[in-house]
């Protein structure tokens, strides 16, 4: 029997899976890490960090797997859209931290290229519509601004899983999928290196890797020093996967244009595949990992869905998470028997969270977003604004659903951590009004990896991976609920535009206080 590993470098955590050429799921690992969070809508993090990850999730999946390393015929690797990507000096070496997709500083330079680029020459030869700090060339031009002492040292800034794959085949790529998720420079019409754009803002187009290749493509072999630590042969065959979100897709089976994808982790990313762009809607776009010259990926999606549940768990949920700790179930868990118990229905008894707790990307575009907890009472629980939380996500998703302006079909599919809880899975059938469909296996980008892997070296086709069964039955909304959600809806729509106005205001306010307070001299302060 030959093997594939799938390996996914995740906002929080990387995780590999080994799988057999007939789909079945051998042998997986997770490690998990935090990101940095240094100042309000910061987001960054050290490659070191995920570099660790990787191995370590390769070697114990391998070691859990026990078979001959003779028979592991390929390794697939996606990561998380790093933003700016890792810049590194001429020896490959990191010059700072990432700032990955979640960081929105860049708001001065969001400013400066409206001013400055002609928006219609950007869509035209982006695919974009929209500018906004959630793409990678912003967070380039703003290191630019505001590091000219890293910027100076800066050689090129390399994607994350692009970055870990140099770290163990000691060769340089950059795939399609992450070149086009920069978002300014980036051609999708000839796809490569836009030097239009790259001239217009100032940016070298030396720091952009090259080659730029598809993720099938086999960028490089283990090296001997890389395999030992993976507990792999050197030489075993290194494909560059993409951005995870697309890997996601593949996954699903997703080979065709017209399928809708939400991979709903710490973010979420909900997808349309097409054959050309589309604009006007607020849309990213950028190229599907497979066939990445032909086929387009559309989505949008919440800058914060699990990542809010998370925040919630460690903020407020201490005593589940030390329950957890002693043996207990999972805090999450603990948290969805809490409400169940409790028989909150739709609507969490009056309350309504907008969950932009970093702002927000498609489709509002908008850093000063902000997080709200709405209708609030003595009758509410823990349990209560937990179960808000997670309606927050389902309404985030339904909104993006709405953007494509298109019709899905007779179901949706929703893949990523919150899969694991079937009453979140058919919480998003309630409130969307669509059928939801999951992976049978915890596998997401992960899968695809290994797909696409499998493609990659020539061991599997399309047709292959398509027989393999990687969807459960459809899960289907409750009439009674979806009414009531409607309406809870149209108040989560609501609250956004009639607060939009203080949510800048309070921007403004919170500025000014980091500025009083950095003027304070700390021994009077005492």
């Amino acid at each position: 029997m030959k093997y594939l590993i799938g390996t996914d470098i995740g906002t929080s955590g990387t995780k590999s899976i080994l799988m057999d050429t007939e789909g079945h799921l051998i042998a997986q690992d997770l490690e998990e890490y935090d990101v940095l969070t240094p100042k309000p809508l910061w987001a960054e993090q050290w490659p070191s960090v995920w570099v660790d990850g990787l191995k370590k999730s390769i070697q114990k999946t391998v070691e859990k797997a026990g078979v001959d390393p003779h028979d592991i015929k390929g390794v697939g690797i996606s990561g998380l859209y790093g933003g700016s990507g890792i810049p590194v000096d001429e020896h490959m070496k990191p010059v700072r931290p990432c700032l990955i997709w979640m960081d929105r500083r860049a708001e001065d330079e969001v400013a400066w290229v409206k001013e400055h680029i002609d928006g219609d020459r950007l869509t035209e030869i982006t695919g974009n519509d929209v500018v906004d700090p959630y793409y990678g060339y912003t967070k380039i031009l703003w290191i630019k601004n505001h590091e000219p002492e890293n910027w100076k040292k800066t050689r090129m800034f390399l994607p994350p899983s692009n970055y870990a794959i140099y770290e163990l085949t000691g060769k340089v790529a950059i795939d399609h999928t992450a070149a086009g998720n920069l978002g300014g420079f980036y051609d999708v019409n000839t796809n490569t290196w836009s030097k239009e754009m790259l001239d217009a803002m100032g940016v070298p187009e030396s720091m952009m890797p090259m080659p730029i290749v598809d993720s099938t493509t086999i960028v490089g072999g283990l090296t001997a020093d890389a395999a030992k630590e993976l507990g792999l042969l050197a030489g075993t065959p290194v494909i560059s996967g993409g951005v995870d979100v697309g890997a996601a897709n593949v996954g699903m089976g997703v080979f065709k244009p017209g399928k809708y994808v939400a991979a709903i982790g710490q973010s979420m990313n909900a997808a349309l595949v097409s054959e050309k762009p589309i604009k006007g809607q607020g849309l990213i776009v950028w190229p599907y990992p497979y066939k990445s010259e032909n086929l387009v990926y559309n989505f949008s999606g919440s800058a914060t869905a699990g990542a809010i549940t998370k925040w919630f768990r460690d903020t407020f949920a201490q005593e589940e998470v030390a329950a957890q700790k002693a043996g207990g179930d999972n805090a999450y868990v603990a948290l969805n028997k809490e409400a169940k118990k409790l028989n909150i229905g739709p609507g969490s008894e009056g309350l309504v969270v907008l969950p932009y707790f970093m702002g927000e990307r498609a489709p509002i575009w908008n850093s000063d977003a902000k997080g709200l907890i709405f209708g609030l009472s003595l009758v509410h629980t823990k349990a209560h604004i937990y179960h808000a939380f997670q309606e927050a996500v389902c309404y985030a998703l339904r909104h993006s659903i709405e953007s494509t302006g298109r019709d899905l079909g007779d179901y949706i599919i929703i893949a990523g951590g919150v899969t694991n809880s079937k009453d979140w899975v058919q919480m998003f059938a309630d409130v969307t009004g669509y059928a939801v469909r999951t992976p049978i296996e915890d596998a997401e980008a992960n899968l695809g990896d290994v797909m696409l892997a499998g493609i990659g070296t020539g061991i599997l086709d399309v047709d292959d991976v398509q027989k393999w069964q990687v969807l459960g039955d459809p899960v289907e909304p409750d009439a009674k609920r979806h009414a009531v959600y409607n309406q809870y809806y149209t108040m989560y729509r609501k609250l956004y535009q009639d607060l939009v106005g203080d949510m800048h205001g309070l921007t403004k306010l919170a500025k000014l206080d980091a500025n009083v307070a950095s003027d304070k001299d700390p021994v009077s302060a005492k």
